[in-house]
Formats: C-alpha cells, structure tokens, sequence
C-alpha cells in the first residue's frame, strides 16, 4: 500500500510537469466518460430500472398470445405481431379480470389498471389530466402506501362506496403546492365530484409504459359513472380488451406454474365472450394463450421499442469512447518521449519492466480517474441534453427516474478503470520495452524516439473509427431530409391545433352536434383566423383509425372456418367537419365536397383518396360507388368524392387508402376531437382567443396539447432526429479528436526530423518540397485510414441489418448508399488536410542553421 501510495504521489508531481497535456487528456476523457454516463443514465431508466415497490421480481405481468386472425373486437391496448407471427395483446376484458381474481391459485393479488384522459375542475379551474382506472387491490398488491393520506382499498371499488381519488406526487406538487390540506378536498372529474384520499410517493410513476405518469387514480367499479353514457361503459362490454393485468406470485411459485393454472381459466372466459358476441365457436387450435412475464418493471412495450435503437446509440458512442482512448493514449506517447531518458535511466539502475509499466498505468489510472469526476459533472449536463433533444417516443420522460444512482456511478467507475487500462497499456508496453539501442542513444545524449510508428497506426484506426460513426449519421442526416421534404398532400403551414375531450365532460351525441357549429363560429370571430375545422384525428400524429372494407363481390364469398368473411382490404378513416379539406387544403379531385346536410338523417356518404379510388375501383369512376364497414349492411356507403392523397399518420409510412366521414354520422366516434385553426399569421398569437372561444360555449370544457401542424408533422420524425442529432454530436466529436490527432502525429514528426528539415533546406531544397514532404506523410496516414474506414462501414452496416433492421430505421436512403460514403470520406479528407497544414507549414519555417545545432 505505501509502495502504491509514493507511485501515486510520484504519477501526480509526473502530471503537474506537463499540464497543457495532462488538461487535455482529463478533457477529452471527461467527455467521453460523460457521453457515456449520460446515455447509460437514460438507458438505466428506460430499460433497467425496476419499480419502487417492494420485491417487485414477484411482480409478473399478464399478455395474450393468439392466432393473427382471431377476433378480439377492439382494444384499448398494444396489439402488435411477433416473429413467429402470432397476434400479441397487452390488454384484457374486464370478464377475463375478474375470472383471473377468482381464479388466484398461487398469486397473492391480481390487479388490473387502465389510462384515462380525464377532465378535471379544483378551484375553479379546468384541466386535462392522465388518470387511470385502477382495482381496489392496486395499490396493495403493489404493496405501495401513501405518503400523505391512504391509498384505494378494495371497499372503495364498488359503485355504492363514495367516490375517492389519488393523486401523485408530482400533481400535488404542480397544482395544490404540496400542501396537506389536499386530503379532503373535492375534485370535479368528468362532472362527477371525488375526494381526494391520498397521495403517492415522489418516485412512484405507476405501472404504465416508461414516461407515462398517471396523476389521477380512480376505483375501476367508478368507470360506467364516468361516462356521459353508462351503456358506453367499457365495463359491459365483452369485446373491449380494455384492462392491463398484473399479480404478485405468491411464496414458492414461479411464474410457469402460474401460466399454467391461470391458461385454462382465460380460454375458457375468452370462449364465454364469443358466445356472448354470437361469434362463431373457436377450434382449439385458435385458443388464444396466456402469457405471464416479469413485471417488475411495469408496462414494458416502449422499452422493447426503444432497445434496438438505444442499442445502435450504445454503438456509436463506444466507438466514441475507443476513439478517445486512442487520442488519449497518443497524448501519453508524447509525453513518454519527455520521459524517456528518465525511462532508460530507471532501466539502466536496475529498475524491472514490471515497475515501469506499473507507474505507466498508474498515470494512466490516475487521469481516468479524474476524467472520470468530471465525466460526472458533463454527464449530468449532457444527460438533460439527451432528454431534451428529443421527446424520447412522445413519454414524459422528465418523469423518470435519471438520477445519479448506484448504478449509474458504478457504471462510470468501471468505465473509468477499463479507459485508463486501456489508454495506458500500450504506451505502458512500449516504454517499457527500451532497449539497448536507447541506453546507446542516452550516452550519447540523443533523445528516446520509439513513437512514430505505433502513433501512426493508432491515427489510422481512429480515422477508420471516426469515418464509420460518421457514414453512420451521414445516413440519418439523409433519412431525416428525405423525410421533411416529403409531399404530405396538404398544406401545414399556419395551422393551429387543439384538443377537446367534451365526452368527459358529460356531452352526448345531441349536444355534440350544437357544440362543435357552437366552438366553429366562436373560431371564425377571432382576429387573425381565416378558417376553422374539427377532425377526430389530426393528421401527422402517428395515430390511426383503421377499418376493414367491403365491396358487393367480397360480401358474397364464402366464409371461412371462423365464419367471417374476408374484408376487400383496410382502409384508414377519419371523421371531419364538412370543410375539413378546405381548410387543411386538400384538393378535391372529383365530386363534391362534405356539406352541411349530411347527417344522421340522411344516407350514409363518404370522400375518399385517389388511391382508394384506383385499389377498389381502377378501370371505371368511384364516384357513385358504393362500399360498407358493416356486412350486415352491404352497399351502406355511398362515394360522393375523390380527394388528393395525403400522408395521414406518418410521413415514413407509405400512403394507404383512406376514407373521410362526416362528423355528423359518426357522433359515437367523436368524443374527442381536435380543432385545426388556419391562420393569417403567427398560429400561436391567437390561443389566448382560442381559450377565451371555448370559454364562452363551456367554462368546464378545457382545451389540450396546443401545438402547431408543422409542430406536430415535426413531432413524427423524431426518432430519425434523435439519430441524426445524437450520432453527428458523436461524429463532430470524433472527428474533432481525430484533426488533433493527426496534428499530433505530424508535429510530433517534424520535431524528431528538425535536423533532417535542416540539411534538406541547406542543400537547397525550398520551403513548396518541404511542405510537400509533410503533406505526404499526413496524406498517405488518412488514405490508408479512409480505406480501412470505409471497408469498415460496409461490414458494420451488414451486420447492423442482421441485428437491428437498420434499412427499417432509414428513408429514401440504402444502407450502403454510395454518394454518402464518398461525401463524408471527402469531407473528412478536407479535415485533414487542414490537420496536415499547421505542422507542414511550422516545418517550412525552421531556420536550417538553428536546425543543424539541434540536439
């Protein structure tokens, strides 16, 4: 231990000789240790970090596995197709819950909880809140208490008890100012009065997807109370896949066993459900299948998102990071040659190779060390960067848990310690490795030059490392482009969007059809609106209503073994106001527009896409044509007009046909509805007007999610920015180290060859040969560098197709796309040049006499 202490105390007086060195290397190793700790900080949060309950590895959490084909109704929850092509479901109907509770072999709880958009009035003031629907036993088989008040209790979960509600943490905070007199008060929600009964800790989210924070929680038996319309309850409704399910196993039960008790249990109540719909008996071999996983971390469908991608982040970044043990351990080869008649003379005294690579490490520990300390500080910095860069999926993920914890700053020791070994052990190796030749070279008084090969290969795998993270986000950068420059059919500009939720406000289909006319002509009187409209799903918001089509011939094919009838195709649809596609300015190609007497009164009518009109209808006009949703009411929609085809979800996504209704046949689909304010100036200049329109037609009726169109298209592509974003930070970066790293390298040579230099321009060579001569050397570095860089792209980009999918993550753009691989390669071929031209230009300057008398 003194032995390493006095190594310590002799590495530190070493580092004070050289401080612009030392500064620099602790600079560059901050950063990189930083990026790094930042990434893994929200890594650990989304995919890692656990719920903080108690034991949450008992906790396991319910999903269905069925054929592609079976019949489920509708779901409120994640439905998606695995790799083995089976339909995967994250969400349960309540007959289903409550034969899983009756049925709790081996589980201590079963407990099931459900979103909700929720209107809320305290004080006299309105608000959209997410809430959630949650059993009476929540928050005990979650073994979670309160920290103020108490929590839901299976008595409160009837519709007898008196209406309770609990609030989080965070919501206490922003809306009542953390105060105790909370407890108690009276909340408005969705027009029916609860009481506030607690309020949950400060790290406690919920269970939901990562980013979700559900403020409100209410009983679930309170859910047909809620509704403008019990009969609308999602409650009675036995093909509504509405409630996400979760248990906490009992002592000595594993989640097989579990599956296996609770399987026959969910077939069976799913088989009572499809008699009740009057379906068709389901074969045992199209049995949906319960699936029990771990659920201690919640709902897990944005994280299994997310991991590929922040897979890919991880990637780049310790390409970063082996890039910056590269520049770091060049800097240490400089300073070995400071220290390498001290080296010799060690060796020469009878010092071991073993203590001299052990006081090389030492250093190299010691500055990865303090690298890592302040990696800390630039993490903190950069990890706020990272969340704020991007939305992260659309979560609220300023309501993770990002801190600094044990695991995080374990990480970034453990990173500390593998970067100082791996900066150190080179140059550590080679140093301790003098020979004989040097002990020669220190008698005669020459200087310990052993660098310049070494240095020279390190240079060329950074380059190549550095071309590799580069073509990386050259390719995003390219995706991103193509995306932002794709034809969406409509014009976006100066177009304001709001959302309403009247249904939780009580509305119900009379008194939507004089409150939406009501808030239009409100619009229509605010200065600066030139138009105004409402759509039940705007357009760009990576949200889809989609429907199964019929036409005459598919309804007269023969069912099939579950007794349906094939569909013609899907189509998608939404529902808007009569001048929906004038305002949005969609072109209407043929026919006539949606006008003011198509209602509930008259025959069912319908606008639809050009490429609707060409799928179903190719060799002869759409208009007057007819089609249905419903096969038990063939030829129920009649074709009106055909409009121009617009992007509807995504700009990624190609273009799909699509079907506009009016709102007024489609009142049971417009309880939630966004307004679309087009604008003769700035969008935002009129939401104080907005707020003070709705206002006046319903002071309870708050407004939501105020954005712009073009806010709201750009809110699409996030993912393809964030990689563009996140990737060409690490690209400038790389790069950066990489300039200074070739300076390094060809200053470093024209320093040993001075006296080369020297007689060179004496025997009468001019300055334009010498700058030649350095060029050269620099070039041929970045050439052989740029090769093996571009080889290497090529097989990185292949093996990131086989993993990730990387085609599926770019855009108008191939993996391997040739004019990207030519312009970063050029690009970073400018650079260094301009790396070569300092050192080249400094040798060009050397006086040949002076340069005669060096040493």
């Amino acid at each position: 231990m003194r032995t390493l202490i006095q190594n310590c105390k002799y590495v530190i007086r070493v580092l004070l000789k050289a401080p612009v060195l030392t500064f620099s290397a602790i600079l560059i190793l901050g950063i990189g240790i930083g990026a790094n700790t930042a990434l893994f900080t929200v890594i650990n949060a989304l995919l890692i970090e656990q719920l903080p309950v108690e034991d949450p590895d008992r906790l396991v959490l319910f999903e269905v596995s069925a054929p592609e084909n079976f019949d489920y109704g509708s779901t409120s929850g994640s439905t998606k197709v695995d790799s083995s092509g089976r339909l995967r479901l994250t969400a349960f109907t309540h007959p289903s819950f409550i034969r899983f509770r009756e049925n709790a072999a081996g589980l201590a709880d079963v407990f099931a909880f459900s979103p909700l958009t929720l209107n809320v009035n305290a004080d006299g003031r309105s608000d959209v809140v997410k809430g959630q629907i949650a059993s009476g036993n929540y928050y005990s088989g979650l073994r979670l208490q309160a920290v103020v008040g108490r929590t839901i209790t299976d008595a409160d979960d009837t519709p007898a008890a008196p209406p309770v509600a609990v609030i989080s943490h965070r919501y206490w905070h922003q809306r009542f100012g953390g105060s105790p007199s909370v407890i108690g008060k009276q909340l408005t929600i969705n027009n029916t009065a609860f009481t506030v009964i607690g309020v949950t800790p400060a790290n406690f989210n919920g269970t939901g997807e990562v980013g979700s924070a559900q403020d409100i929680t209410i009983p679930l038996g309170w859910e047909p109370k809620i509704k403008s319309d019990p009969k609308d309850s999602q409650t009675y409704k036995p093909d509504n896949w509405w409630l996400q399910v979760m248990a906490r196993l009992s002592p000595g039960t594993t989640i097989e066993q579990a599956t296996a008790k609770l399987n026959t249990v969910f077939q069976q109540s799913v088989i009572e459900q499809s008699a009740a719909r009057q379906i068709k008996t389901l074969e045992p071999q199209n049995y949906p299948l319960l699936k029990l996983k771990t659920g201690s971390r919640g709902q897990v469908d944005v994280r299994e998102e997310y991991a590929p991608s922040l897979s890919l982040l991880v990637g780049g970044l310790s390409l970063v990071l082996l890039i910056v043990c590269i520049s770091v351990a060049n800097l240490q080869f400089s300073r070995r040659v400071d220290q390498g008649r001290e080296i010799a003379t060690r060796l020469a005294l009878g010092a071991s190779r073993w203590q001299i690579v052990r006081q090389m490490l030492i250093e190299s520990l010691v500055l990865a060390s303090i690298g890592g300390g302040l990696g800390i500080l630039f993490a903190i910095w950069i990890k706020e960067v990272l969340l704020k860069v991007e939305d992260w999926g659309g979560g609220n993920l300023n309501a993770l848990n990002t801190k600094l914890d044990w695991r995080v700053l374990s990480f970034t020791a453990l990173l500390s310690i593998a970067t100082g070994i791996i900066c150190g052990v080179v140059p550590a190796w080679k140093s301790a490795n003098t020979d004989a030749k040097i002990l020669l070279n220190l008698r005669s008084g020459a200087r310990v030059t052993s660098r310049s090969l070494l240095s020279r290969i390190l240079i060329v795998t950074q380059i190549a490392l550095s071309l590799a993270l580069a073509i990386g986000a050259g390719l995003f950068f390219q995706t991103l482009y193509n995306l932002k420059r794709t034809e969406t059919g409509f014009n976006a500009h100066n177009v304001l969007l709001v959302d309403i939720s009247p249904e939780s406000n009580g509305y119900e289909d009379k008194e939507l059809e004089q409150l939406y006319p009501a808030l239009i002509e409100k619009f229509n009187t605010i200065p600066g609106v030139s138009a105004a409209t409402i759509s039940r799903i705007p357009l760009l918001a990576n949200t889809r209503f989609g429907r199964s089509v019929y036409l005459r011939e598919a309804l007269q094919a023969t069912p099939d073994a579950n007794g349906r009838i094939p569909p013609s195709g899907n189509v998608y649809v939404n529902y808007g106001y009569e001048n929906f596609l004038d305002v949005m300015q969609i072109p209407l190609l043929q026919g006539r527009p949606l006008e003011r007497h198509d209602d509930s009164n008259s025959s069912p009518v319908a606008i639809v896409s050009e490429t609707f009109a060409k799928r179903f209808f190719p060799n002869e006009s759409a208009i007057g044509k007819r089609f249905t949703f419903n096969v038990k009411k063939p030829d129920a929609i009649e074709i009106v007009g055909i409009a121009k085809d617009t992007k509807y979800d995504m700009q990624r996504r190609e273009i799909r046909p699509m079907v506009y209704l009016p709102w007024r046949q489609g009142m049971d689909q417009m309880f939630r509805a966004t307004i679309e304010l087009r604008t003769s100036n700035d969008p935002y200049s009129i939401v104080s007007g907005v707020r003070r329109a709705v206002y006046d037609v319903d002071k309870n009726l708050p407004v939501s999610n105020i954005r712009t169109q073009e806010e709201q298209a750009d809110k699409t592509l996030h993912a393809e920015r964030l990689f563009a974003r996140i990737l060409g930070l690490f690209a400038a970066f790389a790069l950066l180290l990489t300039a200074i790293g070739l300076y390094g390298v060809l200053a470093y040579s024209v320093k040993r060859r001075t006296n080369e230099i020297g007689l060179r321009m004496a025997l009468g060579a001019d300055r334009r040969a010498v700058l030649k001569m350095i060029f050269r050397q620099g070039t041929l570095v970045t050439l052989v560098g740029l090769s093996l860089g571009l080889i290497m792209s090529y097989g990185l980009e292949m093996y990131l197709e086989k993993t990730v999918k990387l085609s599926s993550m770019l855009y108008g753009v191939k993996t391997h796309d040739l004019s990207t691989y030519i312009i970063v390669a050029c690009t970073m071929f400018v650079v260094a040049l301009v790396a070569c031209w300092f050192p080249a230009r400094r040798a060009t300057k050397i006086d040949p006499i002076k340069a005669l008398r060096v040493d």
